[in-house]
């Protein structure tokens, strides 16, 4: 299927040598694969270098929206389609995209993530609405400048597209905890940089609500003990956001 737009795909990567592979693979159909990298330790950039139509830049990862308009700054094309190394571009997706793109009707495309967790498609936990932008003109967009789940904002018309994107984030109990942590000082950064002090209320309610809104409201119950183990590590990552925030103002970090 032949299409006169150009895309750019656009990746950030930190020790992805388990799915960077498979990951550029999956956009064989792009024009070009820009990878921004914060200084991996593994194999990630040998693996990602055997492709032609990889560009690598490395990058000192300071926060997420900052690395990823960085990245944005390195694409050639007015059409970007932005992934995580961990999302899997789908042969219908793929389709979709260059489908989409031959009479575009609006500046950015939705995406609907379907979550894995420890080897189980998780259908509930808050995650039957994750909808995300991955397609979009770079023209109208950028990402909002949050240092951790950052949102792109676009000016213009956003549409919805219909194939799902699945989302295998979990590679270890480990590996996603300290994920969780990870945005947790991050997090922290942001409400520090707002002046936010910390005190009982957000030590004592703000995970027990959040366990509870995420297992009882977002029906996690339903995903059975992947559902109570999704809630019981966000909450405690928001109980270590406020001990994050803490140790700012006593600046013992």
């Amino acid at each position: 299927m032949e299409i006169t737009t150009k895309i750019s795909a656009v990746a950030i990567t930190f020790n992805e040598e388990e799915v960077i592979d498979g990951f550029i693979k999956s956009l064989d159909f792009v024009d070009e694969i820009i990878i921004v990298d914060s200084y991996s330790t593994d194999n990630t950039l040998e693996i990602a270098s055997r492709s032609e139509k990889v560009i690598i830049h490395k990058h000192e990862f300071n926060n997420f929206s900052d690395q990823k308009n960085f990245a944005l700054s390195k694409a050639k094309n007015d059409w970007v389609i932005f992934f995580d190394p961990d999302e899997e571009i789908t042969v219908e997706l793929a389709s979709e995209i260059k489908e989409t793109l031959k009479d575009p009707k609006a500046i950015a495309y939705y995406v609907k993530r379907n979550l894995y967790f420890m080897g189980k498609r998780i259908k509930y936990s808050g995650f039957q609405t994750d909808w995300v932008i991955r397609l979009f003109n770079r023209n109208y967009c950028s990402y909002n400048g949050n240092l951790v789940h950052e949102v792109i904002e676009y000016k213009g018309e956003a549409k919805r597209l219909r194939a799902t994107l699945p989302h295998r984030t979990y590679k270890s109990f480990d590996d996603y905890t300290s994920k969780l942590h990870r945005y947790s000082e991050l997090q922290a950064r942001m409400l520090y940089e707002k002046g936010v002090r910390p005190n009982l209320f957000h030590f004592l309610f703000r995970p027990w609500y959040r366990f509870w809104h995420q297992y009882i409201l977002r029906l996690g119950i339903l995903d059975g003990k992947e559902g109570f183990i999704l809630a019981y590590i966000n909450a405690f990552s928001v109980f270590k956001r406020y001990v994050n925030l803490w140790l700012h103002y006593r600046n013992i970090k």
